[in-house]
Formats: structure tokens, sequence, C-alpha cells
């Protein structure tokens, strides 16, 4: 089966981000195709490179990095990260200013989510 993950929250203020990165895991892991994750509003902090996760808690930036790949996309809404400080290479260097999205996402806009949203046998929002 094809699914599509819409995370909105965020990665600091519930348990949302751990359940879905989980849930992921546990779709790939039984031959599931899971080719976009799609972080909208509070959730595009997960993204972040500055992120920095105490040792007695799970790093949720490291474990989706761990799990991006081939197939599949972290995307961060555009509009959503660009409201809260995150910003790509291209959108840094247009800004003057340091890149703070982590290699492994990138900034997409909501068209993406609706193509996939077309394309998938589920969608499973957290947040």
């Amino acid at each position: 089966m094809n699914y599509t993950l819409l995370i909105t929250a965020s990665p600091t203020a519930s348990r949302s981000g751990l359940t879905a990165l989980r849930f992921a895991r546990a779709l790939l892991t039984r031959g599931h195709q899971l080719p976009l994750v799609f972080f909208l509003d509070e959730g595009t902090r997960t993204g972040t490179a500055a992120a920095s996760t105490p040792s007695d808690e799970t790093d949720l930036l490291a474990g989706w990095v761990e799990l991006a790949g081939d197939t599949t996309e972290l995307v961060l809404c555009v509009s959503s990260a660009q409201r809260r400080g995150l910003l790509d290479a291209t959108a840094a260097q247009r800004e003057d200013s340091e890149a703070t999205v982590h290699p492994a996402f990138r900034l997409g806009g909501l068209g993406e989510l609706v193509e996939a949203l077309a394309t998938s046998d589920r969608v499973v929002t957290f947040g």
C-alpha cells in the first residue's frame, strides 16, 4: 500500500512526532511504500538543523534523517517553514543568511501534498 504522512505537531510540544516516526518505520518494515512525509505548520520545526535533543529523549531529527532515503522524501511546507525562520540553502543565500533546514529535508509547496494525496491509498495525519 502507498501511504502519505502529514505531520502538523511541534516536535517538542507533543508525542505526535515520535508516534509518526514509529508508524513510518513500521510501514516500511512491513513492505508498504512511503514516498512522502509532509511537515506542515509547527511540524516544520522537525526539520531544523539546529535541533539539540537531551540525552534521555528520542532524537526525532536523527530518526527522520535515518528514515529518509531513495524511497521517502521529507518535505517541509515552504510557507510554514519560512514563518518559523527555517531557510534552505537557496532561501538563505537570497536572505544573506545561514541555512537552517537540515539537508535531509527540503522545502515544498502544498501542491506536492495534494499530488501525494491523490496517489496515496492511505493518508495518516499526526498532530
